[in-house]
């Protein structure tokens, strides 16, 4: 089939782990054979003059990069706005590419390009498949009345109502899905998200001498629970002096979580790494003796699979997709988001029975690696394409937004 894959991150512009899952999906989609494009963008913060729209191929992928325009828009800043105009621009990109090559199917990759996917599936009358990834409503516990809230969340709503499939990771993310924009949605797939095996390879585990050392990738923001992390580590050290935790990732809440540590007392005893290269992430999955994955809201969780196809033993919570890949007991330890007792208690467990904590890093190598591999992750999502049609156009209204307060507030 012909495929064009809209995502406002594609390599080498990653934000986030949406990046890795549209990279490897289009990658795989190739090898199957199919015609894979994909419509992203250039870095933030550039323009046409020093950054002009590329059309490239790269391992077996042509890749329309789109300039942004002139106007001074900074995402941080004007978000909607920003989104817009990223929209447009690629809009006109998909509209100039049409004129040479005609997909069979468009296939969207969460609500940053809902204008320009909805527009060229109309434009071009092919089918429209949306991922949904997250959605604003669960990243913010419900919270949907702040003005920016109401604006993205409406955007999911469109998209995910406009769209003739929809594509979920994780089966708590198709309820969510359901519960937040339906009743009159496109059947709903649930695909979970796959491991590079060949870029997250395996490493026997190695024993170092000295206090423990735990880990945490991915972004700094509330939803991801570092914070939690920190408050189990001042418990962790009580009963294991000497245990640091290393932080490595960017995001928002940089300041908070500095300022968490200091009134944990335990600042000295947590690093902030910043944004570590590929490198740098293997050198610590290799020597650390947990990885802590502390989600208090998490539609899958794809470090979850690269920790575990290193080896590195899994501390979850039991958020969203987490819940669903990591078996307590089994493959890792897992706790209910937002409990740091039970974080502490299974980070205690794992330090406290070495051989069992390997013999479990193993086991969620063994099924994650099986289950989640790209090429099954690619046939599926080539299945739900084949099987899509459009269907006819609807009027759409502006949706009814439910507010309800945080757990708590």
């Amino acid at each position: 089939m012909k495929v064009l894959i809209v995502s406002w991150e594609y390599p080498p512009v990653v934000v986030g782990g949406l990046g890795r899952h549209v990279h490897n999906l289009a990658v795989h989609l190739a090898e199957a054979g199919n015609e894979v494009v994909v419509l992203s963008r250039q870095p933030s913060g550039t323009d046409a003059s020093t950054h002009p729209t590329s059309d490239t191929y790269a391992e077996g992928v042509r890749v329309l990069a789109v300039a942004e325009d002139p106007p001074h828009l900074i995402f941080g800043e004007d978000m909607i706005a920003w989104t817009l105009a990223m929209g447009h621009a690629m809009v006109r990109a998909g509209l100039q590419l049409s004129e040479e090559w005609r997909p069979d199917v468009i296939h969207a990759h969460d609500w940053l390009v809902a204008h320009p996917s909805v527009a060229l599936s109309e434009h071009l009358r092919v089918p429209l498949v949306a991922t949904i990834h997250a959605t604003e409503a669960g990243r913010h516990s419900g919270w949907v009345s702040g003005r920016i809230n109401k604006q993205v969340h409406s955007v999911e709503w469109w998209l995910a109502n406009a769209a003739d499939a929809l594509i979920t990771c994780s089966a708590s993310m198709r309820d969510e899905v359901c519960a937040l924009f339906g009743p009159a949605l496109s059947p709903v797939t649930v695909i979970h998200n796959g491991i590079d095996t060949a870029t997250w390879a395996y490493q026997p585990r190695v024993a170092h001498s000295g206090p423990a050392r735990l880990f945490y990738a991915g972004r700094l923001e509330y939803e991801k629970g570092v914070q939690d992390a920190i408050k189990a580590l001042r418990e962790v050290r009580k009963t294991h002096p000497g245990t640091t935790l290393t932080v490595a990732g960017s995001g928002t809440q940089l300041e908070w979580l500095m300022q968490c540590a200091r009134e944990s007392r335990v600042a000295r005893a947590v690093k902030f790494a910043g944004t570590l290269d590929h490198d740098g992430l293997l050198d610590w999955l290799y020597t650390t003796d947990a990885i802590l994955l502390p989600s208090r809201y998490e539609p899958f969780g794809i470090v979850a699979l690269e920790a575990a196809a290193t080896g590195a033993p899994l501390i979850t919570s039991t958020a969203g997709g987490l819940g669903e890949a990591v078996i307590d007991g089994v493959t890792g330890r897992t706790f209910a988001p937002g409990d740091t007792a039970g974080l502490a208690s299974c980070i205690r467990n794992a330090l406290d029975e070495p051989e069992l904590t390997q013999h479990m890093a193993e086991a969620a190598r063994r099924r994650l690696t099986r289950e989640f591999d790209w090429s099954s992750v690619s046939f599926a999502t080539s299945e739900v394409y084949k099987t899509t049609s459009k269907r006819p156009h609807r009027t759409l209204a502006r949706p009814t937004i439910v507010e309800r307060p945080l757990p708590g507030r």
